[in-house]
């Protein structure tokens, strides 16, 4: 039976961090604070935020095609916003995924992504590599940052 406690203690875990503004940088501190594994509570972070960061991708690109449809019916492709949805693939791109789950959570971030028009495969490229990265830094953040206040206590 106590298998089952502490399985859904991480399957908690997967459901928080897969709610907007608590993901990874919350629910990573807290798991490893209430004693879970740090390693298991990292990854199950982890796939909890990029699970839903995955279906808003999903969502809004279905109603940017619908509206590309739609603009491609009314005519005239415009060149200016092409050229700028060019410059933001190539750059803005990796700075909104490396930064935004950090200061606005990923998934405003990758909303901002697809609006701004970045190419969906390389919207969750990006936004994979930073979950990865920040699931890592807060989770040996977390893991340390515990046992040195514990080794204060001491």
């Amino acid at each position: 039976m106590d298998f089952f406690g502490e399985a859904w203690q991480y399957i908690l875990v997967f459901l928080m961090g897969a709610v907007p503004w608590i993901e990874i940088a919350a629910v990573i501190p807290l798991g490893i604070l209430a004693g879970l594994n740090p390693v298991l509570t990292g990854t199950m972070a982890f796939l909890g935020n990029l699970a839903t960061v995955y279906g808003l991708v999903m969502f809004f690109d279905k109603i940017r095609q619908w509206r590309a449809a739609k603009k491609e019916a009314l005519g005239k492709p415009n060149k200016k916003s092409d050229r700028a949805i060019a410059l933001w693939n190539k750059y803005g791109l990796p700075g909104l995924s490396l930064l935004g789950p950090l200061l606005i959570g990923s998934h405003i971030a990758i909303f901002i992504a697809i609006v701004f028009g970045a190419k969906k495969h390389l919207a969750l490229i990006w936004m994979t590599i930073s979950l990865a990265l920040w699931s890592l830094i807060f989770t040996l953040a977390s893991m340390y940052g515990v046992d040195w206040f514990q080794s204060l206590r001491g």
